[in-house]
């Protein structure tokens, strides 16, 4: 989770990944954040996060997003 964290608060210094729970749901990630974020997941994690991946309910918080990673890490 340190990892993601680092990521996220890179991408986003101002949100608070702690705390939210709807990133996608409440508007609070912009198109181009997710696409940092998962960029960076790539990279980071020697991932690919493929379109279909892409769905509000892997983004819509911190943990939300390592249960993908964790899942495509196998």
């Amino acid at each position: 989770m340190d990892q993601l964290m680092e990521i996220l608060e890179e991408v986003c210094p101002h949100i608070d990944f702690q705390e939210e729970k709807e990133l996608v749901d409440g508007s609070v990630l912009t198109s181009f954040d997710i696409i940092s974020i998962i960029s960076s997941m790539n990279d980071t994690f020697g991932i690919t996060v493929t379109p279909a991946e892409i769905i509000p309910e892997n983004f819509n918080s911190a943990e939300a997003m390592l249960a993908m990673v964790n899942r495509l890490k196998g």
